[in-house]
């Protein structure tokens, strides 16, 4: 792995590239840089999420996604490395499962609102699903590893999920979607 920075302002991106892990140094624009920048966008907004009210073991949960997004984003950094693995996937896959089982079933849209938490959660996974996208063009483009991708799936479906524990928190319920055109089906 490259260098710990040992200082913030150094100055080298004053041009308009940043240093990989790697020490190669590419356009802040690049597919790389930009997937790097979302991964950290949703590592930071799982941040602000933690500050909210929410059962022990979901927050142990998005403790642990937030030290993998590292992992991720470490990964990304370094063209030909791996870092994220495939546990962490699987991880992922057993959460999904736990919480799936605590929820009634969906027979409706719902919106991304409700509690805060919960609609936080929706803004994770939104951004899951743009840091997915990125991760998506960088592996167009350039050789890389399947688990960060399938990490990020995972992920904003398990934010989604969650997104629905948190409004059941407080005995609060999902906001669903009031579709006309499902109403009206429904009644004829």
């Amino acid at each position: 792995m490259g260098q710990r920075l040992t200082q913030i302002s150094t100055r080298t991106g004053d041009n308009g590239t940043t240093g990989l892990g790697n020490n190669q140094r590419v356009s802040k624009n690049s597919l790389r840089v930009h997937a790097m920048g979302e991964v950290d966008e949703l590592n930071s907004h799982i941040g602000v999420l933690l500050c909210e009210d929410m059962p022990q073991d979901v927050r142990e949960v998005l403790v642990e996604v937030q030290h993998q997004l590292f992992n991720l984003g470490g990964e990304l950094s370094i063209p030909g490395f791996e870092l994220l693995k495939a546990e962490a996937v699987a991880e992922l896959d057993t959460a999904l499962t736990t919480y799936n089982a605590q929820l009634p079933k969906l027979e409706e849209f719902i919106l991304p609102a409700g509690t805060r938490g919960a609609s936080l959660a929706h803004v994770c996974r939104t951004v899951a699903r743009r840091a997915e996208r990125a991760t998506v063009a960088l592996g167009n483009e350039e050789s890389l590893n399947d688990t960060p991708r399938q990490y990020l799936n995972r992920l904003s479906d398990l934010m989604f999920v969650l997104a629905r524990v948190l409004n059941r928190l407080h005995g609060g319920d999902d906001v669903y979607w009031k579709s006309q055109r499902l109403t009206e089906m429904r009644a004829g």
